[in-house]
């Protein structure tokens, strides 16, 4: 008890270790103090901080406090300034998405002279050029604005996609490649945001709004496609072209919206007074993360490496990914060959599939707070997407297998639930950049392997197709659970480690520590 004391007496009279202006402003490296890690490793705190510091430093002493109204305000808010233009923008990303697929019973392969496998490698290509710039792009939203960069990517990709009405095939290609190329820095950017603005325990939900927002862009693009099939005597232009130039359209004037609407950082928020500033930066203390740093740390970049959570993301992110790269490129396809719908039907009959996703995934990721576990929900969704992949491959009725089709639409929560994880259970800005790439990337090669399951030998059942699917989702599910025991273990040795008071280290939450270094840090489970 004696030694209890004494170690509280001292840690009361050591000194208060704080960033000035100065500090931030010298680009030399400067080393303030020395932490230990949960690793028990020495961890320099030095100059080369997160952005959110200096807003720290310049309003110290202006924090009156953080009542539950006053936080649930802020929260109201935020949702209602970011939300909306957050969801409609990945509704429109996915609609362009799967303006190919749309395209593709309106005339496309026929115009285009499509044969073969001809028509898969429209899909693949539009994932090798997502491959090849995921790591560029996530630089680029490091080194700048997150919200001009990615808002100059969009305006740039909406003018791509409106010019795909344009080419013959080996154009066709080039421009579904670029496509990939400006649509990789969609994702990252809005898990950056959205670790900017909510706290841990808030991310989930939100990530599941914005990426559920597929199923709208789907039914969107459904609708749209059926319009100008119905209507097509009416226009100059052939159905599958228009349907390129509205959407490409669209996505530019929402470049444009994202660019005059969102702010950077909380901080610049316009539609924050000077106090729901300092708020809005409190309220994201608890996650021990800031804003971001523009500088590239190699030690985070090692670490990023070395972690081997890294890498189950990225295993899951494959395993996930080729059932959805199949069924996104094939989805319309399946239902007009081999369910025999014809195409106005076939077109129709997607809408389901989006009603399940938006409903489905936001629902359960609600439901996560009740089960005080997103991992565990995670969980249980990738055991019911299980089942429904194995309805699809094996139920012997086309309804069973239509069945398992619409339920399948419920398996992007496994995936919301780790960009979740990428926003507030990686510390660390140029580790978390690092991850979230990574993780992309496994995104990029599963879904450019998944269209190549399709074989154009083995249609309209494609058997060998809905095999792999059914082995990539129980891959997926079990990268998850593992993915989730790991954490749990994790946090329950820090648990059980002699607490670490880092008081006296003034904002030492925005000292851009990784998740491995700061010693008060505990992952989202």
């Amino acid at each position: 008890m004696t030694e209890e004391k004494d170690a509280e007496t001292m840690s009361k009279l050591e000194p208060v270790i704080s960033f000035t202006k100065d500090d931030l402003e010298n680009k030399h490296k400067h080393v303030l103090t020395t932490i230990e890690s949960p690793g028990g490793e020495k961890i320099e705190i030095t100059n080369n901080v997160d952005v959110a510091m200096k807003f720290a430093i310049e309003h110290k002493g202006k924090f009156t406090g953080l009542d539950p109204a006053t936080d649930k305000r802020i929260l109201r808010k935020i949702d209602a300034y970011l939300l909306p233009v957050m969801c409609l923008l990945y509704c429109f990303q996915f609609m362009d998405k799967l303006s190919t697929s749309y395209s593709a019973i309106l005339g496309l392969r026929e115009e285009l002279g499509m044969v073969g496998d001809m028509y898969s490698w429209t899909s693949t290509c539009f994932y090798i050029g997502y491959l090849v710039f995921e790591f560029p792009a996530s630089l680029i939203l490091q080194r700048f604005p997150v919200t001009k960069a990615v808002s100059a990517f969009i305006i740039f990709w909406g003018m791509i996609l409106a010019l795909c009405s344009v080419p013959q095939y080996p154009g066709f290609v080039a421009l579904r490649t670029i496509l990939g190329m400006l649509e990789s820095s969609v994702t990252p950017a809005f898990a950056i945001i959205t670790s900017q603005w909510y706290k841990k325990d808030e991310q989930f939900l939100r990530t599941a709004w914005w990426f559920a927002s597929n199923g709208i862009g789907g039914d969107l693009g459904v609708l749209i496609a059926y319009g100008l099939f119905k209507n097509q005597d009416s226009y100059a232009l052939p159905a599958w072209k228009l349907v390129f130039v509205v959407t490409g359209v669209l996505t530019v004037f929402l470049g444009f919206i994202i660019l005059l609407h969102i702010p950077d950082t909380p901080t610049g928020a316009w539609f924050f007074t000077e106090e729901e500033k300092v708020l809005a930066v409190e309220r994201i203390r608890s996650n021990q993360q800031g804003f971001g740093n523009p500088r590239f740390k190699k030690e985070q970049f090692w670490e990023a490496l070395t972690d081997h959570r890294t890498w189950l993301f990225f295993f899951l992110a494959v395993a996930h990914n080729i059932p959805n790269g199949g069924i996104t490129t094939f989805g319309t396809v399946l239902l007009n060959e081999q369910f025999g719908f014809d195409t106005a039907t076939a077109l129709l009959m997607q809408l389901p599939s989006g009603a399940v996703e938006i409903v489905g995934c936001v629902l359960f990721a609600w439901l996560s707070k009740f089960m005080k576990s997103r991992m565990l929900m995670a969980s249980f969704v990738g055991g019911i997407t299980v089942m429904a992949e194995c309805l699809l491959a094996f139920a012997p009725t086309n309804e069973g297998k239509l069945a398992g089709l619409y339920l399948w639409y419920i398996s992007p929560l496994s995936f919301i639930c780790i960009i979740s994880q990428v926003s507030s259970s990686v510390a660390g800005h140029t580790k978390k950049v690092t991850v979230n790439a990574i993780f992309l990337i496994g995104y990029c090669i599963g879904n450019l392997i998944g269209p190549q399951t399709f074989i154009a030998s083995q249609a309209p059942d494609y058997p060998g197709a809905k095999v792999a699917i059914v082995i990539c989702g129980t891959v997926a599910l079990g990268c998850l659970i593992t993915i989730h025991i790991s954490y749990y273990l994790d946090n329950k040795k820090r648990d059980s480690l002699p607490p670490v008071d880092m008081s006296h280290i003034e904002n030492y939450e925005f000292a851009d520590l990784t998740d491995k270094q700061n010693p008060n840090f505990r992952y989202a489970l």
